[in-house]
């Protein structure tokens, strides 16, 4: 077994096993506490620029499969780990997890006491890291670490979005769910009694690095889902005639992002239904004037409980990101909080007012996570109903 050898930037060495490519990475590492869905967490678009710290402490044991995947490859920098499986067992698994980072030039680390660094990071925060599992020296990457720009102020999206607008198509007759370029319209979902009930709708979705499966609930409603490129203007989005609009979640900071915010201010006046997620509701934020900050150690995981404020309901959801939106700077004449976290009381949801439109911080689509916050996709169909 090879070794590699992870740096942090305040000096800390670990050294463990090698896996996945032979490379060195640099990112910014976060710890992820969902039990299970590894394979979803990696090739979610929001990791892009991050190392994923799993505190579940048994990886790659049902492998790789051609069906969960989040987007079209692993998006993470580096993947940090206590124990990888020896032996890969699912009627599924295509490859295991070593050789599927190997394809796509992701280097992992296991043999870390991952209880010991989560903790080190939510006491002290969330910190710039480099991995090598080729033999680089450790004081070699902690200036790479050190050098290293971080993630404040940059634009990540453009390395996730899609390049061209596509035609979203939900295959009914597989559960292997499939994009093709310029197809006519969705499928309709029949076990789905909006669907039944009522004609589809036409979604433009904005992808900031969209997950599959949020675009999964949206055709599952009938939705024909139309899914357009992070910088595409309002006006651009308008001339598609969308029924609503959705903001995808996404990686990096929103405050590098004055084109997106822009896009959601001119969508906001438009008064066309707008939904968004993650990234999504912090642009929605910021539209509305307010700022933007970063969290301590971030929310990363399946776990994390949350209180819709109307009705003091509270949800169990999956979660994913670094920043939040400032509650204190926002409009209370033209925006209700609507949701709160239950760990830290940070924003977790809001809704206009006067207008209508609506986010959510958490990731009601799940994969991986609970399913407690599922029905909340039904309201912004609801809201495209009202205003048909």
């Amino acid at each position: 077994m090879k070794l590699a050898t992870l740096v942090l930037q305040d000096g800390t060495v670990i050294e463990g096993q090698a896996f996945g490519a032979e490379t060195d990475a640099v990112f910014e590492l976060v710890f992820n506490t969902s039990m299970t869905g590894y394979q979803e967490i990696l090739t979610d678009p929001s990791y892009r620029g991050q190392g994923v710290l799993f505190t579940v402490s048994h990886i790659g044991n049902v492998g790789i499969n051609l069906e969960d995947d989040e987007s079209a490859k692993p998006q993470v920098s580096a993947a940090v780990i206590r124990s990888l499986s020896p032996v890969v067992s699912n009627w599924r698994s295509a490859l295991s997890l070593s050789d599927w980072l190997i394809q796509h030039g992701v280097p992992g680390i296991s043999g870390v006491d991952t209880r010991w660094l989560t903790r080190k990071l939510r006491d002290g925060g969330t910190q710039k890291a480099a991995l090598s599992t080729k033999g680089t020296p450790a004081n070699e990457l902690l200036k790479m670490a050190r050098d290293w720009s971080g993630l404040d102020g940059r634009d990540m999206v453009k390395e996730v979005s899609c390049e061209e607008s596509y035609r979203w198509v939900d295959d009914a007759g597989s559960k292997w769910v499939k994009k093709m370029q310029n197809a006519e319209g969705g499928m309709q979902n029949e076990n789905s009694s909006f669907c039944i009930h009522h004609s589809a709708f036409h979604v433009v979705a904005y992808d900031f690095g969209i997950k599959e499966n949020i675009l999964r609930h949206l055709s599952s409603y009938g939705a024909h889902v139309t899914v357009v490129p992070a910088d595409t203007t309002a006006e651009e989005a308008l001339a598609l005639k969308p029924d609503g609009i959705f903001l995808s979640n996404g990686p990096g900071d929103p405050a590098g992002l004055p084109y997106a915010v822009e896009a959601v201010s001119g969508l906001i006046q438009s008064g066309l239904p707008i939904f968004g997620i993650c990234l999504g509701h912090q642009l929605i934020g910021r539209a509305l004037g307010a700022d933007t900050h970063r969290l301590k150690f971030g929310h990363h995981g399946g776990n994390h409980p949350v209180q819709h404020l109307p009705s003091g309901e509270v949800l169990i959801t999956a979660q994913n990101h670094n920043y939040c939106v400032t509650a204190g700077e926002l409009n209370q004449n033209e925006v209700e909080i609507t949701y709160k976290s239950l760990n830290d009381d940070s924003l977790e949801g809001i809704r206009m007012k006067n207008k209508p439109v609506f986010s959510v911080q958490f990731h009601p689509e799940a994969a991986p996570g609970p399913h407690d916050a599922h029905d909340i996709f039904s309201e912004f169909f609801q809201l495209m109903k009202n205003a048909e």
